[in-house]
């Protein structure tokens, strides 16, 4: 990682800028966190009921780690938040497996990401149902957040011999722990294959990856207590032959006869009569899935039957993606389809072995109460299904917002529509960009990632609905008037196409309206192509720089828009929150501060000698925050180094043995004038989340190593509570701390 050099330029770097030339430890200070509720919002990849004790249910999630369901308060408990900054990447859950024998058991294959820039993946044990873990290394990645991680399970327990566990992996082969999963060595016996991934669909978005062994699991009934299950079953995402078995524990493999060719095997389920369902689709997904089908296989004659309830055809480009089998009823099967957007993905519902099936969703009725904004869109990315082993008329499915759940799944073979409602409390998966907290209205308006954003006039209870009009995807950026704050500006990009947008609002945020027009010359699509927006304090002048294109004033809600001379692209712009007519921007182009004094029409640049970042499609090379009340002063982050001006940038100090990632204010301590600084980084070496009372002569840590949360990206505090900080995690919603005491 890049430092700013020792020499700032022409500014004069000052050892500490509002005290001491060192600073002492960082003291410790309890705080309270709780969620900011928002009800789901994330990708749920997976449910997992244990057998053999009634209501032990896990869940996991593409970015958000894992849950287990509290039977009795019906809240998901999250399981991996003891993960900080430097384990972020085992957020990202590629399968998980409960222990049929030992139901204390627990373990979870974690790892987000593939590529060469993350950490490998590891496999996580817990013998008190994931209240704590014990961590196995691996020698291979996983792919919790990438193609094919609504496939599964690709993790399991030997049903027979829980010792005996085995794990499919991407690119890595079929692996095997006979410790529970304390160590692990290859199957070498596992046949190769080809996945023959096609060419993606979006080249400037989605790339092929591996999927490689995405299902597996024994079958209970060919073994006997204590020794490992003869028969066990692997599937690989490939449309060559794709599901492998072996009838030795896995000493020797062989593919299943008759086996259907051309399509990818997404799920599978096992009937107690040995009826093998499992579906299929073109692709992996969940980007995109274009043809599917579901088959069954009974494994003791070996006879395969296409048994698919709605055949994708012209127009209609849809798969199937998850399948489920009632434990205590062997011909009742559930199956789904996957990207069935017209009109939208279906549940099938079977009672005589998938000879004839019943549509469920089409004739449902649903209860969004718990969380209203999911109401446009119920059920898409239908991951999985599952049926509980102690109650057949009670069965979940996840999507992209979370769990839906019925508990009258027999109402729809008496032609009566089955009631689904949204259980998602406590499971907060969204990935927040933005948080801003104004002085006055609600205490938290939020910018997320694929549902656009909330004001939060009750932290506690999900809002009634979405920024809405314009409706985005991303909300990345957020500002408001800090003399006028129910006049706010927003940032970010649309459903269709990526496109870069922005609204106001002249209510705080109830209502908003789309700007009249973008700057001119707007380019970049998806990610970081919106950029940072301000507004002045007066609430009369927006300062929009999207990506590629010079920073543009608006005076008229986007009507026109007049390029800001001086400066270079890409600048990270922030508003002075007391004189209107300021502006600063730190010119990642050109390694610079540059300010303006007459609102925004130029700006001069007060300094050089900062990183210089070329482009926008990385990680954010630098950030400014003007500091509120405080005319001429702001704060600067550049490569971890927290830089601060008090004279509009006359001068430049870095604080010593301080490093941040990201910083906000909030409302002074008592007795005191300055802001509460917050930040996520290291104090004198020791990493967590921490407030200065005194403008960053001395700090104080509010979290603890039980409370991490992984990647933390955004933060800020409360002006009107002191001490309270909101901040927004890589997968895990927003959380907001109060001091404990």
């Amino acid at each position: 990682m890049k430092t700013p050099p020792r020499s700032l330029g022409p500014w004069l770097l000052i050892a500490a800028v509002l005290g001491p030339a060192a600073l002492g430890a960082a003291a410790s200070e309890r705080y309270t966190f709780r969620s900011v509720a928002i009800g789901g919002g994330g990708f749920v990849t997976g449910i997992i009921f244990n057998p053999s004790e009634k209501g032990l249910v896990y869940l996991r999630t593409d970015v958000g780690g894992a849950y287990r369901r509290d039977a009795r308060s019906r809240e998901w408990v999250p399981l991996l938040d003891w993960a900080g900054q430097a384990d972020w990447n085992l957020y990202g859950v590629e399968s998980l497996a409960s222990d049929p024998l030992d139901p204390r058991r627990v373990y979870i294959a974690a790892g987000t990401y593939t590529n060469s820039g993350v950490s490998n993946g590891e496999l996580l044990r817990s013998t008190d149902r994931g209240d704590s873990w014990e961590r196995t290394p691996l020698p291979f990645k996983f792919g919790g957040n990438e193609n094919g991680r609504n496939n599964g399970e690709r993790l399991a327990v030997d049903p027979n011999d829980d010792r005996v566990l085995l794990l499919g992996t991407r690119s890595a082969g079929l692996w095997r722990s006979a410790d529970f999963g304390a160590t692990w060595a290859r199957v070498a016996s596992f046949p190769d294959y080809d996945e023959a991934m096609p060419p993606p669909a979006n080249p400037g978005v989605y790339v092929p990856q591996d999927v490689g062994i995405n299902i597996v699991f024994m079958d209970g009934r060919s073994g006997a207590r204590g020794a490992p299950t003869p028969v066990v079953y692997a599937a690989v995402s490939t449309p060559h032959a794709s599901l492998f078995r072996s009838a030795d524990a896995g000493a020797t493999w062989a593919p299943l006869p008759g086996q259907p060719l051309g399509l990818r095997p997404t799920r599978a389920a096992l009937s107690a009569k040995g009826v093998l369902y499992v579906t299929y689709g073109k692709e992996a997904g969940p980007n995109s899935m274009t043809d599917g089908a579901v088959w069954r296989c009974d494994t003791a004659s070996g006879s395969w039957a296409d048994i698919t309830p709605e055949r994708p055809g012209t127009g209609s480009a849809f798969g199937y993606g998850s399948v489920a089998v009632d434990p205590a009823h062997p011909d009742t099967v559930l199956t789904g389809t996957w990207s069935h957007y017209s009109p939208f993905d279906q549940v099938f519902r079977s009672v005589d072995g998938g000879r004839s099936w019943v549509g469920l969703l089409d004739r449902a009725r649903w209860d969004h109460s718990s969380a209203p904004y999911t109401k446009p869109m119920s059920h898409h990315w239908l991951a999985d299904l599952q049926i509980d082993p102690f109650d057949p008329g009670h069965a979940l499915f996840p999507t992209g917002f979370g769990i839906w759940e019925t508990h009258d799944l027999g109402d729809a073979d008496a032609g009566r529509p089955t009631l689904w409602t949204f259980e998602d409390q406590g499971i907060e998966e969204t990935v927040p960009l933005a948080l801003a907290s104004p002085p006055s209205g609600a205490h938290l308006l939020s910018g997320l990632s694929d549902i656009d954003g909330f004001r939060h006039d009750d932290l506690a209870v999900s809002p009634p609905g979405r920024f809405g009009t314009p409706a985005l995807k991303n909300t990345a950026h957020i500002a408001f008037a800090w003399k006028r704050p129910e006049r706010v500006v927003r940032s970010g990009n649309s459903y269709h196409g990526d496109v870069v947008t922005g609204g106001y609002s002249e209510d705080g945020g109830a209502t908003w309206k789309a700007f009249k027009s973008e700057p001119p010359g707007t380019v970049g699509r998806y990610w970081r192509g919106e950029g940072p927006i301000a507004i002045s304090a007066d609430g009369r002048t927006v300062v929009w720089s999207p990506t590629g294109v010079a920073p543009h004033l608006s005076q008229d809600w986007g009507a026109t828009w007049f390029p800001c001379v001086g400066g270079s692209v890409n600048l990270a712009v922030a508003a002075d929150t007391v004189n209107p007519s300021r502006f600063y921007a730190y010119d990642t182009e050109a390694g610079t501060i540059v300010v303006s004094s007459d609102g925004a029409r130029s700006f001069r640049a007060v300094g050089g000698g900062l990183p210089v970042e070329r482009g926008r499609w990385g990680p954010a090379p630098g950030t400014i925050a003007a500091a509120p009340g405080r005319e001429g002063e702001f704060w600067v982050l550049v490569h971890g180094a927290l830089l601060h001006s008090a004279d509009s940038g006359a001068s430049l100090g870095q604080l010593p043995g301080v490093t941040a990632t990201i910083m906000g204010f909030g409302k002074p301590a008592p007795g005191r004038a300055y802001p509460a600084l917050f930040i996520v980084g290291t104090v004198d070496g020791s990493e967590g989340i921490f407030r200065s009372d005194d403008g960053g002569s001395g700090w104080v840590r509010i979290n603890d190593p039980r409370h991490g949360y992984g990647s933390i990206r955004v933060i800020t505090g409360d002006p009107r509570i002191f001490g309270r900080v909101y901040f927004g995690t890589g997968g895990r919603g927003i959380f907001y701390g109060d001091r404990a005491d």
